[in-house]
């Protein structure tokens, strides 16, 4: 490719609507073109990125037994509606009727289109295990787009899914998907981490987040670095800080505490540690029976220095609808205003559960359901009954691992990949069934799989950038290497010994593009940095005469020299070629 037959566009600032360095970047570079909010034209630099990405995941799916189909962008409603997604999906899901007045759906994913596929396609145990996958483009219309590809309304997916007959075939398929996608982002070139995940609104049994690792990161990831545990903050398991309950040492006492809503205030004012405090989240959850609209009260009870977990909150039996109470209704079933509130002669009855910690806690302090007090010297047993137990809070860094194998430590990743056990949760409610060798009828058991493609790029830039621009890792850099001519269109010389490289290069399959434009050298050479191809060469007079052409590698600090005999030899050689 030579630079001035393709379609170059940088500039010099980022346009004020981009937020996060990867967004900036890759406005800069020339790679996406906004033309509505979380819409963007993927432009030619861009696109040659995304080519690349793509090229890799087929690859290694194609490799893993993935047969590829593509299905619609446009999905009939009367799909969603047999899972109950029409209903469930919500705003995100966009909604269009045609001109005949029948519901349609933009494909935010297609779980419902494969199972119909299936269900239709296949009968017999005989014809299983399958893996479909496409690579197709998404629509999810998000509250508030932003941060370029990272975040936007339409973007490309890969998605997969598999089908089996059982258990056992699922969680192999699984499997070998897990080891596929881990050999995807391998040859990405880039750090990432997998880690155990809550299913969300997908459903199913089990999955695992594959993150690439940046500061800039939105998720918390949690790991064991001595042992193989890792887990996103959703579904890392807490275990208790304290390991059993103390003996009671305090009287209960009621304690003027004027002008503390939290506990980090009434910790201060008794002068207390934070951890000897519990703070009380009040919940309400609305249930059906009978007609007849019914409200539970629910009090959850943390250290006070501990953060929510709503997802593990979700999962406690009872609390899978909850919401958090209104302030109305906290006055009429704790007697008292937020703040104040406590497990403790509550106005109504209340279903109090603990987190693990605060069940093994004594002499502690909370909420006195009165404005402008709290009880001290709270026990367990003797001031209130038995708590239920669940695992409520984050995680924080330092605590022990669940699988005894050392303590944890957090880092930011951005999510680019998920695989799901879906189990029975779209076959049972599709009806894809398969004969099995009895000529009975069961319900396949279904995996899913989707890496963001176009979010790939904006991971990839957090984790590899400088303050010149992008530094591109090898496999999915727009060019591998760019030839950088010192006069090419004044210097015979040097015209002569770029042809003979770009020529050789190309030869050797390298991906190399020769900028031949014209411009003087800052300009060149500060376009290429920002666009981050990873490997540069310039050929000047000056070095020729010498034998030699300058070579550097985006991250070096400085060019080193290369004989002009040897470089085509030595970029393999850098790229592994």
């Amino acid at each position: 490719m030579r630079a001035s037959r393709f379609f170059i566009s940088t500039l010099k600032e980022a346009p004020s609507d981009a937020e996060i360095v990867s967004h900036k970047l890759m406005m800069r570079a020339g790679m996406i073109k906004r033309i509505g909010s979380g819409i963007y034209t993927y432009m030619p630099l861009g696109l040659r990125v995304i080519r690349k990405v793509e090229a890799i995941i087929r690859e290694e799916m194609n490799k893993a037994g993935g047969i590829e189909l593509l299905m619609p962008l446009v999905q009939p409603a009367e799909l969603w509606q047999e899972t109950g997604r029409w209903d469930k999906m919500g705003p995100e899901l966009l909604r269009l009727k045609d001109r005949h007045g029948r519901d349609f759906a933009l494909q935010p994913t297609s779980e419902e289109v494969v199972t119909d596929v299936v269900r239709t396609e296949v009968k017999s145990y005989r014809q299983l295990p399958l893996n479909f996958y496409h690579i197709q483009t998404k629509f999810r219309d998000e509250r508030r787009p932003r941060f370029g590809l990272m975040r936007g309304r339409e973007f490309t997916m890969k998605d997969a899914y598999s089908f089996d007959r059982d258990v056992a075939g699922m969680q192999a398929s699984y499997q070998t998907m897990f080891d596929a996608y881990v050999k995807i982002f391998n040859r990405f070139g880039l750090k990432f981490r997998a880690v155990a995940a809550d299913n969300g609104a997908i459903g199913g049994t089990g999955s695992h987040e594959f993150h690439v690792i940046a500061s800039t990161g939105e998720d918390a990831l949690v790991y064991c670095p001595s042992s193989d545990y890792a887990a996103n903050m959703e579904a890392a398991e807490a275990l208790p800080l304290i390991a059993s309950r103390g003996a009671a040492t305090q009287t209960l006492t009621k304690t003027s505490t004027p002008n503390t809503t939290k506990c980090e205030q009434v910790a201060k004012l008794l002068g207390l540690e934070l951890s000897q405090t519990v703070k009380s989240i009040a919940l309400t959850v609305e249930n059906e029976v009978d007609g007849k609209l019914t409200k539970e009260n629910w009090l959850l009870l943390l250290r006070g220095d501990h953060e929510l977990n709503e997802v593990k909150v979700s999962k406690v039996p009872g609390l899978k609808n909850f919401r958090f109470a209104t302030e109305a209704e906290i006055l009429e079933a704790y007697g008292s205003v937020p703040g104040y509130l406590g497990p403790i002669a509550a106005k109504q009855p209340v279903n109090v559960v603990a987190d693990r910690t605060v069940a093994n806690m004594a002499d502690f302090v909370c909420g006195a359901n009165e404005a402008e007090y709290h009880f001290t010297g709270a026990n367990w047993g003797r001031d209130l009954p038995e708590p239920v137990v669940a695992d409520l809070r984050n995680v924080v860094e330092g605590d022990a691992s669940p699988d005894g194998k050392g303590v944890l430590a957090i880092e930011r990743g951005i999510e680019v990949g998920h695989v799901f056990q879906l189990g029975t949760a779209y076959s049972a409610a599709m009806n894809c069934v398969y004969l099995d060798e009895k000529g009975q009828p069961a319900p396949m058991q279904m995996g899913c799989y989707g890496i963001g493609v176009t979010r790939i790029l904006g991971a990839a830039i957090e984790q590899n950038f400088d303050d010149k621009g992008i530094v591109w890792p090898d496999a999915i850099a727009p060019f591998e290497i760019v030839l950088c001519p010192m006069g090419y269109d004044r210097s015979e010389l040097v015209k002569t010994e770029t042809d003979r490289l770009y020529a050789e290069l190309q030869a050797a399959g390298v991906d190399v593009i020769v900028d031949d434009r014209g411009l003087r050298p800052g300009a060149m050479f500060a376009d290429w940095e920002l666009v981050g191809v990873p490997h540069r060469v310039v050929i000047g007079e000056r070095g020729l005469k010498e034998g030699n052409l300058e070579y550097q590698g985006r991250r070096d600090p400085e060019a080193s020299a290369v004989p002009a005999a040897d470089m085509v030899g030595f970029v393999k050689g850098k790229l592994g070629k």
